[in-house]
């Protein structure tokens, strides 16, 4: 059953795009030029330990037994659906894909929005180093290095990308996320102001708040001898991440193709869960993306 859950959701991350908070970092050190436009699309997968472990402890025979029924009676098999949902929620697993457009808003800042299948992305970075110049203008140097803050947030659809959307109304599950992603970067660069491209690496700091509630009109327990419905649970919740990333960029002057790669460790912490259950959860998180970028405008800085 488990080689066939497997394949399952190999089938589900290569097939499926979800909703899923776009962490990966594909910035360079040097800022988008003032009055120039970067415009560009990533593909991607979102690969984290914890939400696979607790969707391997998950059958879809068993979920499509208890999504038929109009009574259910809690039993561990329950919590094993539980964690699923929020592991998932916490860390969506699947693939990203995100269109993007930055614009040079002022010399050594640009500001940048994206639009991730559902997300809205919203960012700035400031660059403390490096020239400020265009291929047809260069400055003097070739390491950039910038910094960065990124808001994005996203609902409990993210969920439904797996057959853990038959869980969601057995136990009316909700949840809702926010992520500030702040990221430091340098990058080297290939020819003049980045002609030809670049190679960037850096660490990112994220920080992920989330809603989450179980209301589960469905279940019931045995008191007594007599069912009674199992009490609802909101909580709220915020945890860390830390990353590393490289990423590249290759091409001309005006298109590019870039690579990524980046990896988080987070501690989620520890979660209430039904009938006074506490589950902690932790895991590492692979990020790999492609994209291509296409570079337009007058750009008005000089060479320094």
């Amino acid at each position: 059953m488990r080689k066939h859950l497997y394949l399952y959701l190999l089938v589900a991350i290569v097939a499926v795009s979800g909703c899923t908070a776009p962490r990966s970092v594909i910035h360079s050190g040097k800022v988008t030029p003032k009055g120039q436009f970067k415009a560009g699309f990533n593909v991607g997968a979102n690969i984290a330990t914890e939400p696979l472990g607790q969707i391997d402890d998950v059958t879809e025979a068993a979920v499509d037994a208890i999504a038929k029924k109009d009574t259910v009676m809690y039993n561990e098999q329950i919590d094993v659906f539980s964690k699923a949902l929020v592991a998932y929620s916490l860390d969506p697993v699947g693939t990203t894909f995100d269109f993007y457009v930055r614009y040079g808003l002022a010399e050594r800042v640009d500001v940048g929005y994206k639009y991730a299948t559902g997300v809205h992305v919203f960012d700035a970075m400031y660059q403390f180093m490096g020239p400020t110049g265009t291929p047809d203008n260069p400055g003097v140097g070739d390491w950039y290095g910038s910094v960065g803050i990124q808001y994005s947030g996203q609902s409990s659809d993210f969920a439904n990308k797996l057959f853990l959307d038959k869980l969601v109304p057995v136990l009316d599950f909700t949840a809702q996320r926010r992520d500030v992603v702040v990221p430091l970067v340098f990058s080297k660069s290939f020819g003049p102001e980045e002609e030809i491209g670049n190679i960037s690496f850096g660490a990112v700091y994220n920080h992920t708040f989330i809603k989450y509630g179980f209301e589960p009109g469905r279940i019931f327990k045995d008191v007594a001898g007599e069912k009674v419905k199992v009490d609802g649970v909101f909580e709220k919740k915020s945890f860390p991440s830390f990353g590393l990333f490289v990423n590249g960029k290759i091409g001309f002057k005006y298109v590019y193709v870039l690579p990524a790669v980046t990896m988080y460790y987070q501690n989620y912490g520890t979660y209430q869960f039904l009938e006074g259950r506490e589950f902690s959860f932790s895991g590492v998180t692979i990020i790999p993306s492609i994209g291509l970028q296409a570079t337009f405008g007058g750009g008005r800085s000089g060479a320094r």
